[in-house]
């Protein structure tokens, strides 16, 4: 039986077009000051992943399952119900780094925030570093 493939590779899709077409003003100008936090956060330039996430570097997976592929180190998505932000690499309780943030919500491997002036982005800063430190622990991060 054939392995199944990833369903979210990185796209050719201009990561600035695609943040220029973001809808809500709001949301779009949060996607700008997140592009510059995580440029200048990782060092790393944006791809677009799938149609709606933008992110920057990458690392190859192998799980004890068998199963492999490539995905995104760190990024984010502007979505119409809040900003997706894929920092929590699910090794690690950042627990405390969290308390700190502000208002936000947390999925398995994902931050949600209603809006930027919600959150202290220096702190933001601080748990994009130390996701991505825990995920280059168990696997080679590169730069996209």
């Amino acid at each position: 039986m054939p392995k199944a493939e990833n369903k979210t590779t990185i796209t050719p899709v201009d990561p600035v077009d695609f943040i220029a077409a973001v809808e809500h003003p709001t949301r779009r100008a949060d996607a700008l000051v997140l592009d510059g936090l995580f440029r200048r956060v990782t060092g790393f330039q944006p791809r677009m992943w799938g149609p709606t996430i933008i992110g920057y570097g990458q690392y190859h997976y192998i799980y004890d399952s068998g199963r492999e592929g490539d995905f995104l180190a760190t990024g984010f998505s502007p979505r119409k119900a809040n900003l997706s932000i894929y920092i929590l690499p699910g090794y690690a309780d950042f627990g405390d780094i969290l308390n700190r943030l502000g208002k936000h919500k947390t999925g398995k491997s994902c931050l949600y925030v209603n809006k930027l002036a919600d959150i202290d982005l220096v702190v933001l800063e601080e748990l994009i570093r130390a996701g991505l430190d825990d995920l280059g622990q168990r696997w080679a991060v590169e730069p996209t």
